[in-house]
């Protein structure tokens, strides 16, 4: 192998003939030894190909994680209809506890992911998440299903919002930095999509008695639904998916590191600054998403079919899924700080937009105004999703080469290390962003739906003003 590509990754100042690169290791299921994504002749040659090849295998297997995380948004809707006796409170519930256990296990995705590969842990983490599929498949076709059964399935679910960390810090790695957050935006936000669909496609199939795997379940009006189909339907899915990921996809080994080195993102300010802005952004929409259907059924007196929740619930995630990649661009162009700030000035606007027009005292309120304000919160929220995401990278990579000369062995080095903590806590934030799945409903399973709206508002203007100091204003710390 030629001594020019044969070192690190960050040999990015050498220019190189494409027929120095080995061909042999950058195809389909290979691990990658040698990834220079800063040279410009190896990303034109090389690179690019490989890099979008391993993106566009991870975006569908995250939409349908997504789907599993979110099932219960959409079920929990459904169960009383059919005979389940279960409460509004422990309805919420249901719907927040996925987000418990997504959160968590993100952790621990997060530096599991860089450890076992890309490839190998997309494949593994797609097809687990089958168990919990098809033991929801059995449960809701009886009605006498425990509601503890019902909470420990709703907890494995929650299982497959994991995979967002592993699959976001993963592909960080395969692009160079002025393509970050389109990358990054590209899997977030299509992945994401995941959230609209199960709220789209579920409505849709629980109805249908072709795809039925066992027998329907009955409203009061007589209407015979299959609720078993909105989790045996992902079942094959999920096996594909995995079969491409095992075969299509690619480990890097520059992406490959211990947790002995990836924990020193816990001595960095900025992993827990960034850490805060995120939960403001993707905590709020994933929280919303979870909360909607259940809010627009238990808010809004269902005079019509105008206040369905399955007919309207999924076009909020929709939005702000779309607005994710729009947010990466957006701050690839003029800086992602400037657009988180937009981000959350829109948000805070949005809910207090959604507050009035809640129902208050003998006042019905308005859904039309109540749902608008809603949208365009996922609206912004996605587009925080999205430029957050992109500071990450920049602020971890000028961190540490401030000060270094660029081709040498110090610049490589620091190099190397900014990408790996970048990548460690693009997933450790998206671990703990993942709570608000339970935080939000919870919050509206606890306290009054306003009470809960105020407070985010309050959260948010301390977004802004951690946005602003830190990144945005001159002379800030770490401009991004």
């Amino acid at each position: 192998m030629s001594p020019a590509v044969k070192g690190s990754p960050s040999q990015a100042a050498g220019p190189v003939s494409p027929e120095e690169f080995d061909p042999g290791q950058y195809r389909p299921g290979r691990t990658i030894t040698d990834w220079q994504p800063e040279n410009e002749l190896f990303w034109k040659s090389v690179g690019k190909k490989v890099a979008n090849r391993n993106l566009w295998i991870a975006v569908p297997a995250l939409l349908v994680a997504f789907v599993v995380w979110q099932v219960w948004s959409v079920t929990a809707t459904n169960l009383k209809d059919v005979g389940f006796g279960f409460s509004t409170s422990q309805l919420f519930w249901l719907t927040a506890i996925p987000g418990l256990t997504g959160g968590t296990a993100r952790i621990f995705y997060t530096f599991l992911g860089p450890i076992v590969g890309q490839r190998r842990f997309t494949a593994l983490s797609t097809v687990v998440l089958i168990v919990p599929l098809i033991w929801l498949g059995f449960a809701v076709q009886n009605p006498d299903t425990p509601y503890v059964v019902m909470a420990a399935i709703a907890a494995l679910c929650g299982i497959g919002g994991a995979n967002f960390a592993s699959s976001l810090a993963n592909i960080g790695f395969f692009f160079p930095k002025r393509e970050k957050g389109n990358a990054t935006g590209i899997n977030g936000g299509l992945g994401n999509l995941g959230v609209s669909v199960v709220q789209l496609v579920t409505p849709i199939v629980i109805t249908s008695s072709v795809l039925a795997l066992g027998s329907a379940q009955h409203k009061a009006d007589g209407m015979s639904v299959w609720l078993q189909n909105a989790a045996f339907l992902w079942v094959p899915v999920l096996v594909a998916l995995a079969v491409v990921a095992w075969f299509g996809q690619n480990d890097l080994k520059v992406a490959s590191t211990p947790f002995s080195k990836q924990k020193v993102i816990f001595r960095r300010k900025h992993n827990w600054l960034m850490t805060w802005l995120y939960v403001g952004t993707f905590g709020s929409f994933i929280g919303f998403a979870a909360a909607l259907p259940m809010l627009i059924k238990t808010t809004f007196t269902p005079i019509d079919a105008a206040y369905s929740a399955a007919t309207y619930a999924w076009m909020g995630p929709a939005v702000g899924a779309l607005a994710r990649w729009a947010g990466g661009w957006l701050a690839d162009k003029i800086g992602g700080a400037r657009v988180t700030i937009l981000s959350f000035v829109g948000m805070a606007v949005s809910i207090v937009g959604v507050i009035n027009f809640l129902p208050s005292g003998g006042d019905n309120g308005s859904f039309w105004g109540f749902f608008g304000c809603f949208l365009s919160a996922f609206l912004f929220s996605g587009i925080g999703n999205g430029s957050t995401f992109r500071q990450i990278p920049v602020i971890f990579r000028d961190q540490h080469l401030k000060g270094q000369a660029e081709g040498t062995p110090a610049y490589a080095a620091a190099l190397k290390q900014a990408e790996m903590e970048a990548g460690a806590v693009t997933g450790f934030t998206s671990a703990i962003a993942a709570y608000g799945f339970f935080f939000i409903p919870a919050l509206f399973a606890s306290i009054s739906v306003t009470s809960a709206m105020w407070g985010f508002v309050a959260f948010y203007v301390s977004c802004i003003g951690v946005a602003w100091w830190f990144y945005a204003r001159k002379g800030a710390e770490a401009p991004s």
